[in-house]
């Protein structure tokens, strides 16, 4: 096997074989753009060098010394050469961009000889000991681990010495003293003397890049951003050009548009008389990049003719390293720019105008979890901040606020006008009342699914839950929070987008959504086949659902409605009733509540569908703890309603059954509310009802049957009468279901836990994180759809059930139906919608047309690395 091309050689593979600076240093050489010389180790040779435990693959090192043979006689230079020095950068660059994450080492083939030769060749003995010291630091750092402070140290000791407030204002005598430190430092660090053999710095070299690629921040990285573990980086070995020969060369870093706002204007930093790491260290303070069309006209000319060239090439946003050497300006990388979501829709959207890309390509380029950005406050990206511990990011935004233990405190506190973090154990339906005025909500336990969670991401609230590192004292008023000790009122951040917990407040940036956002969502709408609507409780959900453009609500939770402040309790009256009759007056009494909530929600989606689920939650959850019973017949019928597992307990259609006229409430609630929206509007509803949990046709057989019977009483109203699909029975016997249901709606996240028999509350944060961490799990089956498990049981249903009954409707109604590649996954096995929180649906409207995008093989394509 090869294992080594050189940029000018066709090497038959593409970003996966040469990484992605790799491809780009290539295909700039094609493209006669001025890239330094050099060669690339593949990524083969990485992977070879992982799976033999850290042993070279048999060739590899013969290979490169035949290609740097061939870089010698190319360059006209010698490598390790004191007379015409040959010096090199050795660079990773995996097939997906990692920026920062992997190891570079620059100046290779500098010695004690090497470095007066330099000094001689050049004029410039400053140069010269400048690359050097450079050199053994870098070196010392990324291939024998010696700690850069001591490095750092040493520098800033010298410059106070020499008075000195910059690196640039030592001398040639003060670098070559700094050398002789260094080396002090490395041979104290490593027992052994700076190498003085430049092909064994090189071999060195390319093995401790190889060895980065399972460095802590790389695999920490990798997670984060789901790449896979088995990629390898390849090795770039590229020609050294010199920024730092003199206040004629310099280094910068620059983007074709702005990385923030996407405006078409060149933007980046610039150093002169510098090294590329010199920008990104903040050891010195860049100039704007404009300021180098002051001091090297023409180089500066030439790169924004080169930009222009290469985007126009690309027909993306570019990012680019450049050096400029006594005048002549070297690319050293291109690369797809990293930009915030709303830079990426103005770009998006004006290179369309351009004409560089279609609408299509346009909407195929946007990722859809970036769109968050645009919806909720973010922390800013200018912030300094220090992370005190960290959760599951389960529902995303930031929000800072005093901290509040329960929720009665926090709807005093909110509504007086106070910006609150309700901080608990875990919520409650009973919580509700105070998380809806909480700037954001911060649990203990729980997890992505969980109560917490879920009402969070329907409220457009970030919702940190599951933090193993918060402990809290409900009788001392206290919450500790990793190491910090904190009282009820003291301020924190959280970032419902990476779980971060922070001790007091952070800037925020608000949400920004402009014209871009709708026109590269309108071009999605064109193209997609899905339907997208929201899972919505209340007339202000839906209204928030419909501004975000749902077709319709795929769930509404009539359980929310019942822990209403003024419902609580009738529905405990109900609960707490001997006799049908006293359990019927109650329901009599909630009935006009319930009517009014359906009537606000059926005039806020006029025209669209509204699926209404019906009473699901076991009823032990509308009671308070048993100690906080207030009454000698409330602990009796807590005690009553206990279940060891109440998840799988009486709940769903089973208390439907069992208490046949809670249903019939309902349902009657939900017939006179369509009347009444109809006559009012003159728009009749569309109106779904939806039975939860069933698994056996009989069950809905019965459930329909009462149904029919209670929406008869009110003549001329049309619905339809399916079930949620939540259970593995339920979709073996699809078939027989579909007999008795116009649709099915598909609960993905109790389904998730019945198929993989995973709490979600006890698994995230526990042991399914161990499972992710140590890879047993590529991902949380709760964020993103285990196609595999509960996607085949999908699979079956939706086959068995079209094969009853074909037209019958299909959806999914689980917060699967907001996450990109679960929406993808309906596209593919054909379901008519999808249905997830209103904050949600901009992502599901993008994620369904780039799955229908994908069938015609217009995807998103990133270049460089």
């Amino acid at each position: 096997m090869r294992y080594v091309y050189d940029f000018d050689e066709d090497s038959g593979g593409g970003r996966e074989l040469l990484g992605g600076k790799g491809i780009g240093l290539v295909e700039m050489t094609e493209l006669g753009v001025p890239v330094p010389a050099g060669f690339t180790i593949t990524t083969d040779a990485c992977r070879a060098y992982m799976v033999a435990g850290g042993d070279v693959p048999e060739g590899l090192d013969g290979e490169v010394d035949q290609h740097l043979a061939a870089l010698e006689d190319h360059t006209g230079k010698r490598f390790g050469d004191e007379q015409d020095l040959l010096l090199v950068s050795v660079r990773s660059g995996a097939a997906v961009s990692m920026p920062g994450m992997m190891d570079t080492v620059l100046n290779l083939g500098l010695d004690d000889v090497a470095v007066e030769g330099l000094a001689k060749s050049t004029g410039n003995a400053r140069f010269a000991y400048d690359s050097y010291r450079r050199l053994i630091q870098m070196y010392g750092e990324v291939v024998d681990g010696v700690d850069g402070h001591r490095f750092e140290q040493a520098l800033g000791d010298l410059k106070s010495a020499r008075g000195a407030t910059q690196d640039v204002d030592l001398s040639a005598d003060d670098l070559s003293e700094l050398v002789g430190t260094f080396k002090e430092i490395y041979q104290d660090a490593t027992g052994d003397g700076f190498p003085q053999d430049a092909r064994e710095q090189l071999r060195r070299a390319y093995r401790a890049v190889f060895d980065s690629w399972n460095a802590p921040r790389a695999q920490v990285y990798r997670r984060t951003h789901e790449i896979p573990d088995d990629l390898g980086t390849a090795v770039n070995v590229v020609q050294m050009v010199f920024g730092n020969r003199g206040d004629a060369s310099g280094t910068g870093v620059c983007f074709t548009r702005d990385p923030a706002t996407g405006e078409k204007r060149l933007f980046g930093e610039f150093l002169s008389n510098a090294q590329g790491e010199d920008v990104v260290s903040g050891i010195r303070t860049p100039e704007p990049i404009d300021r180098m069309q002051e001091r090297m006209p023409e180089a500066y000319e030439q790169l924004v003719e080169t930009l222009a060239r290469l985007e126009a090439h690309y027909r993306d946003l570019q990012d680019i390293e450049f050096t400029v050497e006594e005048g002549k300006l070297y690319i050293l990388q291109t690369r797809t720019g990293k930009r915030t979501a709303a830079a990426a829709l103005r770009a998006a959207v004006e290179m369309v105008d351009e004409a560089l890309i279609s609408r299509e390509e346009a909407v195929a380029r946007i990722d859809p979890g970036q769109l968050d950005q645009l919806l909720h406050p973010m922390i800013d990206p200018k912030a300094k901040i220090e992370v005190a511990t960290r959760g599951l990011n389960a529902s995303p935004g930031a929000a800072s606020g005093a901290i509040v233990l329960d929720a009665d405190t926090a709807e005093e506190r909110g509504k007086a006008g106070e910006d609150v973090i309700l901080v608990r154990w875990e919520t409650t339906p009973d919580d509700y009342h105070g998380m809806r005025v909480s700037k954001g909500i911060l649990t203990a336990h729980g997890g992505m699914t969980s109560h917490a969670a879920v009402v969070a991401r329907g409220e457009g609230k970030p919702c940190v839950a599951g933090c193993e590192g918060l402990s809290i004292d409900y009788k001392a008023g206290t919450v500790k929070i990793g190491e910090t000790e904190l009282r009820e009122g003291d301020v924190i951040t959280i970032d419902g987008g990476t779980g971060d917990v922070i001790i007091g407040a952070v800037p925020l940036v608000p949400p920004a959504i402009d014209e871009n956002f709708g026109t590269v969502l309108g071009w999605a709408d064109d193209v997609r086949r899905l339907r997208v609507r929201a899972n919505a409780d209340t007339p202000a959900d839906a209204a928030k659902a419909r501004e975000f453009g749902a077709e319709g609500i795929g769930l509404c939770r009539t359980e929310h409605m019942f822990m209403a402040e003024d419902r609580l309790p009738i529905v405990r009256d109900m609960i707490l009733a001997r006799e049908e009759d006293e359990r019927r007056a109650a329901l009599e009494r909630l009935l006009p509540m319930q009517q009014s909530d359906f009537e606000g929600i059926f005039e806020a989606m006029a025209g669209l569908p509204v699926t209404i689920r019906l009473l699901d939650p076991p009823l032990h959850e509308f009671l308070p703890p048993l100690e906080e019973a207030t009454s000698d017949a409330m602990r009796d019928r807590i005690k009553q309603l206990h279940e060891s597992n109440p998840m799988l307990g009486t709940r769903g259609c089973r208390l439907g059954l069992q208490f046949p006229e809670i249903y019939e409430m309902q349902v009657r609630a939900i017939v006179l509310a369509a009347k009444a929206v109809e006559e009012r509007t003159g728009d009749a509803p569309l109106v779904e009802i939806m039975h939860p949990l069933v698994a056996f046709r009989e069950e809905l057989a019965r459930l329909r049957e009462l149904t029919e019977r209670v929406a008869a009483e009110t003549p001329s109203v049309a619905y339809l009468c399916g079930t949620m699909i939540e259970l593995p029975r339920a979709c073996l016997r699809a078939d027989e279901i579909a007999e008795e249901a116009d649709f099915f709606s598909f609960g993905t996240n109790d389904l998730t836990q019945t198929a993989l028999g995973f709490s979600r509350d006890d698994a995230e944060g526990k042991f399914l994180t161990y499972y992710l961490e140590h890879g047993i799990l590529e991902r949380n089956p709760f964020e993103v759809l285990d196609e595999e498990g509960v996607g085949d049981l999908m699979r079956i249903a939706v086959e068995r059930g079209r094969s009853a009954k074909p037209g019958i409707k299909l959806g999914i109604c689980g917060e699967h139906g907001g996450e990109p590649r679960s929406v993808t996954f309906c596209h593919r096995l054909g379901l008519d919608y999808v249905s997830c929180s209103p904050y949600r649906v901009p992502v599901a409207r993008l994620a369904a047309a780039q799955a229908a995008l994908a069938e015609t093989g217009v995807t998103a394509v990133a270049i460089g690395g």
